[in-house]
């Protein structure tokens, strides 16, 4: 009677589990291609607000007359500390850091808000999408290849008869998109497709994996060997995969004329997964948006960015293994600010847990 029973139980019970483990792995599947949809859905909007926060700034810039004038007077000295003091006001008062600058309409540098260096520098070779101008009278914002890979919103600048002078140039390197993920426990390595390398020559020194180059500068080291494992031919065409307890995500990038120039790449550990909750759930990624947004808001208001003034260089390097990775942007850089003034003895010293007398003379070579 029991041979009978089990018999019919085993395989029933067999039956079950198999069920229950098949809806188990497709609730899970959709889960992911969930996560897949939102995250690209995010980085479209975020590049949407970057682009549009740029093109205000540069707007702004190209109706400031003291700017017009330097650069209608071919002044690049005065244009150059015009425009590096606007910036330093706009960053002092938003803690919005931006680069700008102010293009030739032979397309040379007149002035960079971040140095003096190249001004009258020939750019036209590097700057394709300028052409855009050659048809267009519209200000345009899109990410580009010049010597970097950067969102550039480019307005043009005209005098009352209608002559072109020049544009006025807001730039952005993937910073803030980069820090936005991160704090969603979502990690972002902007890749740029080697075949643009003649163009891109600031970035030759950049991370290489297989056909592409990291554009994003404070990317996660962390998953690099993992993504060097990855075949990106395969990646590209599903979209996700799975490896070393990781999913990783794959969004195309284009340029202004819609062009595919290299890709998006999400790295989310597995121990992340379960934070998104259910497919069906729609609120649940809005929390993780939400939250690291509100985090930003709440941090600005309660320290205004000087939260870590008042502490010494060597306190500073005691802390770096305790601070939360929420807060280690604004702590390094504070960091490097205060260590910058140090000579190496000192921070040889400072390493090494020895007390010395402070001694400015000079930045770290």
């Amino acid at each position: 009677m029991l041979q009978k029973l089990a018999l019919i139980f085993i395989p029933l019970i067999a039956l079950i589990i198999g069920i229950f483990f098949y809806f188990g792995m497709q609730v899970k599947e959709q889960k992911i291609y969930n996560i897949m949809d939102q995250l690209r859905l995010t980085l479209d909007a975020q590049l949407k607000e970057h682009k549009m926060n740029d093109l205000k700034t540069a707007i702004l810039l190209s109706k400031n007359q003291a700017l017009i004038d330097a650069l209608e007077n071919e002044d690049e000295d005065l244009g150059y500390i015009l425009l590096s003091n606007t910036i330093k006001e706009i960053e002092k008062n938003t803690h919005y850091h931006i680069r700008a600058q102010i293009i030739t309409d032979e397309l040379n540098i007149f002035a960079r808000s971040w140095d003096d260096v190249y001004a009258g520098m020939p750019i036209g070779d590097y700057r394709t999408d300028l052409k855009y101008f050659q048809t267009h009278t519209t200000p345009r914002t899109s990410m580009e290849i010049g010597r970097r890979l950067g969102v550039k919103a480019t307005v043009p600048v005209y005098l009352k008869d209608g002559t072109r002078l020049g544009f006025m140039e807001v730039i952005s390197f993937f910073k803030g998109l980069t820090n936005f993920f991160s704090t969603m426990g979502v990690d972002l390595y902007v890749l740029l497709d080697t075949k643009y390398m003649d163009t891109a020559v600031l970035m030759t020194d950049n991370l290489a994996m297989q056909n592409y180059i990291v554009a994003n500068r404070n990317y996660n080291y962390s998953h690099i060997q993992t993504l060097k494992k990855v075949d990106f031919k395969e990646l590209r065409l599903s979209g996700v995969t799975h490896r070393d307890d990781k999913y990783i995500f794959y969004e195309n990038m284009k340029d202004g004329d819609g062009k595919i120039i290299g890709g998006f790449v999400f790295v989310l550990p597995q121990r992340y997964f379960d934070y998104f909750r259910d497919p069906e759930d729609d609120i649940s990624f809005l929390v993780n948006v939400t939250r690291s947004s509100l985090y930003d808001i709440t941090k600005a208001e309660s320290y205004s960015g000087e939260m870590y003034t008042n502490l010494s260089a060597d306190s500073m390097m005691s802390l770096q293994e305790i601070i939360e990775r929420e807060d280690r942007e604004l702590f390094l850089d504070e960091a490097y600010d205060k260590l910058d003034s140090y000579s190496k003895d000192e921070l040889i010293q400072m390493m090494l847990n020895k007390n010395i007398v402070k001694k400015i003379d000079g930045k770290i070579k």
